[in-house]
C-alpha cells in the first residue's frame, strides 16, 4: 500500500517547490502582476469606466487623449479608455471559458487515449488528428460562419480548436507515466481504471496541462481579437478589442490612439500570459530551474 501512496506525498512535495520557485523567476512574477491588474480592471470596469463605452457623442468624436478622455475618443465620440475596459472583460471571459472548455474536453480525451492504448487510442487520435489538419484561425473561422457571429458560438469554436491540442499533449504526458511503479501496484491492489486515472494519472499530467492551458488562454485572446477584426467575433456597438482594432484602420492617420490602445492591450495580455507561462513551466520542472540556478551561479 505504501507504492501507492507514494504518488501523492511526491506530487504535493513538488508543487511546494514550485511555490517556492516561482517568485525567483521575475518575469514570470512581473507577468503575474500585469495579467492580475488587467483582470481587475476588467471586472471593475461597470466601477472605473468613466464613460458610457457605447454613448454617441459626435460632437466630441476623434478627440486626442486629454484630462477628460485619457486615451481620447472614436469616431462616434466614444471614449477610448472605457471601451478599452469592457473589451478586457471580453477577451478575458472568451479566453478563460476557452481554457475551461478545452480543460474539460481535452484531458479526459487524453487520458483515455494514453491510459487505454490499442483500439481506443488509434480511435480519439484519428479524432484529434482531423481537426488538427486545419490551421486553428481558418478552422474557427468555419465554425463561427456556420453558427453565428456571436460571442457564446466564438467560445464554442475556439474551445473545439483547442481542445484537441491539450488532447494530444496529455496522451503523451500520460504514456510516459502510465507504466510507473505506482501505477502498477495500484493495478495489483484491484483498482479500476477510473480510480487509477484520476487518483494517480491525472495528478502527474497535470503540471504539463497546468503549462499548456496558458498557452490555450492566450491563444483565445489573440484569436478572438482576429475574429473581431473580421467581423465573426464580437458585434457593434459592443465593445472588444479587436473590432476596435478594426475600426481604428480608416483614422490610423488622424486619430493614431484609436488602434494604439487595442494593439497595445492585447500585446500586454499576450505577453503578461506568456511570462506566466514560462515561469510555471520553469518552476515546475525540477531541471528547468536548476539549469537556471547554476546558469546565474556562472555568471555570478
Amino acid at each position: 500500500m505504501a507504492l501507492v501512496q507514494t504518488s501523492p506525498r511526491r506530487i504535493a512535495g513538488s508543487w511546494r517547490l514550485a511555490a517556492r520557485q516561482f517568485p525567483r523567476h521575475r518575469a514570470a512574477t512581473v507577468g503575474l502582476v500585469c495579467l492580475a491588474l488587467i483582470c481587475i480592471a476588467a471586472v471593475l470596469a461597470p466601477w472605473v469606466a468613466p464613460f458610457d463605452p457605447i454613448q454617441i457623442k459626435l460632437s466630441a468624436k476623434l478627440k486626442p487623449p486629454s484630462f477628460e478622455h485619457f486615451l481620447g475618443t472614436d469616431h462616434f465620440g466614444r471614449d477610448v479608455f472605457s471601451r478599452l475596459l469592457y473589451g478586457g472583460r471580453t477577451s478575458i471571459s472568451v479566453g478563460l471559458l476557452v481554457v475551461g472548455f478545452a480543460f474539460v474536453l481535452g484531458v479526459p480525451l487524453g487520458l483515455a487515449s494514453g491510459y487505454f492504448g490499442g483500439r481506443t487510442d488509434n480511435l480519439l487520435m484519428r479524432l484529434v488528428d482531423a481537426f488538427l489538419t486545419f490551421p486553428p484561425l481558418l478552422l474557427a473561422v468555419a465554425l463561427v460562419g456556420l453558427l453565428g457571429p456571436e460571442i457564446q458560438n466564438v467560445m464554442l469554436a475556439l474551445g473545439l480548436v483547442q481542445a484537441p491540442v491539450l488532447a494530444r499533449m496529455v496522451r503523451g504526458s500520460t504514456l510516459a507515466v502510465r507504466e510507473d511503479v505506482y501505477v502498477m501496484a495500484a493495478r495489483a491492489l484491484g483498482a479500476g481504471p477510473l480510480r487509477i486515472v484520476t487518483s494517480h494519472l491525472l495528478r502527474n499530467v497535470v503540471s504539463p496541462i497546468v503549462v499548456q492551458l496558458t498557452i490555450v488562454f492566450a491563444a483565445a485572446v489573440v484569436a478572438e481579437a482576429s475574429l473581431s477584426f473580421l467581423g465573426f467575433g464580437t458585434q457593434p456597438p459592443q465593445p472588444s478589442w479587436g473590432r476596435d482594432m478594426s475600426e481604428a484602420r480608416r483614422f490610423l492617420g488622424d486619430a493614431p490612439w484609436m488602434f494604439m490602445a487595442p494593439t497595445g492591450a492585447i500585446m500586454l495580455c499576450v505577453l503578461s500570459i506568456n511570462f506566466l507561462g514560462d515561469g510555471l513551466r520553469d518552476a515546475l520542472d525540477p531541471r528547468a530551474w536548476r539549469t537556471r540556478r547554476s546558469v546565474d551561479r556562472g555568471e555570478a
